[in-house]
């Protein structure tokens, strides 16, 4: 452990906004300036990220997905960007962002290619990992596509792990690691721990109900594996935050921000910062559900109970607290009530002998004291959460 990645790093789960689901491989500037994946876009981000409040709410990457690169390597074998879209380079674009009370992220691929198929680290793990140093690139985002087996899936990612710490740099390490061997093997959490920041486990996200809920579906099937092992230094990476965008209603928005935060989910955003609603602007930096994401206690929610129109989470705070969610997964109908007894949070701990209970989603309010023998009843919405801390 001592030889991987310094879990001194991502002590808390990162924030930040990154551009793949929102800009995908957008390559055609002439023909749509303001969705091609290129050095102005982040600019502009970047611009809106300090003025507007998200650097203070947390939000500090800014991150650079795939289809940024040329074709080709250079002359000395090195990545470099795409000339026409990134015509400063990786380095100057940097020192905007840096300039700016940011920090700037990157892609690459453990195989021959990118998923887009751009150039890929294969063979090229410390020369890729001087490169993004030299940039002064502060993360990197580490895909599996196009590697030719699962052992030189591992080595790749654990080879770019101890690539990056022998730069010096502080640079976080995002890996999609498990998601790439779950299909044939179940992941070595303890393993991916110490060489990964934190871990992608299931598909891309989508700007849908369906896709949120899928997500959260799989995470409970899975969390007696994958809850244990998060905590500071390595998070479980349920994907981005689709909010702001054009698929989730209101409710389901409130759902994926809560749960985002129930599952200590590292916090990176995939909209356009330049046209946002002041509805999805104001839930994205809400400070309470931020702070509840990112408690220094680092432990991840879980589900406790699931029935035919419920589920309820809970995740353990820092100061004996604990965050509480409510999600109403029926699509049908009107707002619907559930009753939850206070001796089941916590063990029976987290409201003993009594408690303070506060909404904090949908509406922030404070609902007062109660006694651990005192019931709660939370009216939810369809498709929607109500979150709580105890």
């Amino acid at each position: 452990a001592a030889l991987a990645l310094d879990n001194g790093l991502a002590r808390t789960p990162p924030m930040g906004w990154l551009h793949w689901e929102r800009f995908l491989c957008g390559t055609d500037c002439a023909a749509d300036p303001r969705r091609c994946v290129s050095e102005q876009l982040f600019m502009e981000m970047a611009d809106r990220m300090a003025a507007e409040g998200w650097r203070d709410a947390g939000y500090e990457f800014i991150c650079i997905d795939d289809c940024w690169m040329a074709p080709t390597r250079d002359k000395l074998g090195r990545l470099q960007a795409d000339p026409k879209r990134f015509p400063g380079g990786i380095r100057k674009l940097a020192d905007y962002v840096h300039s700016k009370g940011l920090k700037l992220g990157i892609y690459s691929d453990v195989g021959n290619k990118t998923c887009a198929g751009f150039p890929g680290s294969y063979d090229h793990y410390d020369l890729d990992a001087q490169t993004f140093a030299s940039w002064g690139v502060d993360l990197l985002k580490f895909d599996g596509c196009n590697s030719d087996s699962l052992e030189l899936l591992a080595e790749g990612y654990r080879r770019m792990s101890l690539a990056l710490n022998k730069t010096g740099r502080s640079i976080v390490y995002s890996c999609e690691w498990p998601f790439y061997l779950r299909p044939v093997q179940q992941p070595n959490y303890t393993e991916i721990k110490q060489y990964c920041n934190h871990w992608r486990n299931f598909y891309d996200v989508y700007d849908s109900w369906s896709s949120i809920k899928s997500i959260l579906d799989w995470t409970a099937l899975h969390q007696d594996s994958i809850v244990k092992i998060a905590g500071p230094g390595g998070w479980n990476d349920p994907d981005m935050a689709m909010i702001g965008n054009f698929g989730l209603s209101w409710d389901q928005s409130v759902t994926q921000m809560a749960m985002w935060a129930i599952m200590a989910a590292p916090l990176f955003m995939s909209n356009d910062l330049r046209h946002i609603s002041p509805e999805a602007k104001c839930l994205l930096q809400n400070k309470e559900v931020i702070a509840i994401n990112q408690d220094p206690l680092g432990k991840q929610g879980y589900q406790l109970v699931k029935d035919k129109n419920f589920q309820l989470w809970e995740r353990p705070l820092s100061g004996r607290a604990y965050a509480v969610a409510v999600l109403n997964h029926q699509e049908i109908g009107g707002p619907q009530k559930f009753t939850l007894s206070l001796t089941f949070l916590g063990n029976g701990l987290a409201c003993n002998p009594a408690c303070s209970v506060r909404q904090v989603l949908p509406a922030s309010r404070d609902w007062g004291v109660y006694s651990w023998i005192s019931s709660l009843s939370v009216e939810v919405n369809p498709t929607g959460t109500v979150l709580l801390k105890v």
